[in-house]
């Protein structure tokens, strides 16, 4: 799992995307709107409502918002329109990127996608060129500072967990799409509540990267994370602990 984990850390360590409130309270009434339209106002009955609620509880985000978000998806209250769209391409040094979005103009977003792409040393790639490379995968992460590493370990697999890592902030916790819900649950009751819970691609091999290439990567991943209609980017990059080190300096 080293691209999203790398992508992941790195973002942590820049303060990247998720610090930026207003951009994530954008992202997360995105969802929730798509997640509520599509699957009902009922959290119970409809996972990943539950889970973009939870993920914005989690950020801080006022109730109320929550609420029109919900409404604005069932049609009790009037809002945007939004598709799902995934984008695929190939970023410097032949890593495979898969971009995930929310739009009400499709036009408009591929436009800036493309470019995204193009001025970071990158193309876009026809449908299906690269998603066959990602699973699937329930991502749970813990703070570390929350939890015992052995403690929160024994919990994860005996729920049912597939992997377990230790990064330097944060435990990530991988699990198969049907065992999600039980795992992050488990957490729930024994007092470990996730600070990320989410349904994420996961590459099934990745591509080492160093020096310019590594740079020029990372440019990419940013620039494609910056854009409005962008929920999620993944890749299949690897790189060393002392080039993610330095490319996060302050």
């Amino acid at each position: 799992m080293s691209g999203h984990s790398k992508w992941s850390t790195i973002k942590r360590k820049k303060g990247k995307a998720d610090a930026e409130r207003g951009r994530v309270f954008t992202r997360l009434i995105k969802e929730i709107t798509v997640a509520a339209r599509q699957g009902g106002a009922d959290e119970e009955n409809n996972p990943r409502l539950r889970s973009a609620i939870q993920t914005a509880k989690a950020a801080n985000m006022p109730q109320v918002n929550i609420e029109r978000a919900v409404q604005r998806g069932t049609g009790e209250l009037p809002g945007v329109h939004y598709e799902e769209v995934l984008y695929e391409g190939y970023g410097p040094g032949g890593v495979a990127v898969l971009v995930e979005g929310l739009t009400d103009n499709k036009n408009r977003t591929v436009s800036e996608i493309r470019h995204a792409f193009d001025k970071n040393g990158g193309h876009m790639a026809g449908s299906g060129s690269v998603a066959w490379m990602f699973d699937l995968k329930g991502f749970i992460a813990v703070d570390r500072d929350a939890v015992e590493e052995d403690d929160l370990m024994l919990i994860a697999m005996d729920a049912g967990a597939e992997d377990f890592q230790v990064e330097e902030d944060a435990f990530e916790i991988t699990t198969e799409v049907g065992d999600f819900e039980t795992v992050k649950e488990a957490l729930d009751r024994h007092g470990f509540p996730p600070s990320q819970a989410e349904l994420i691609r996961i590459p099934q091999n990745t591509v080492r990267i160093e020096g310019k290439i590594a740079e020029q990567v990372l440019r990419l991943m940013e620039s494609l994370e910056d854009q409005d209609d962008v929920q999620k980017v993944y890749a299949n990059f690897d790189l060393d602990d002392e080039t993610m080190k330095a490319l996060t300096a302050e």
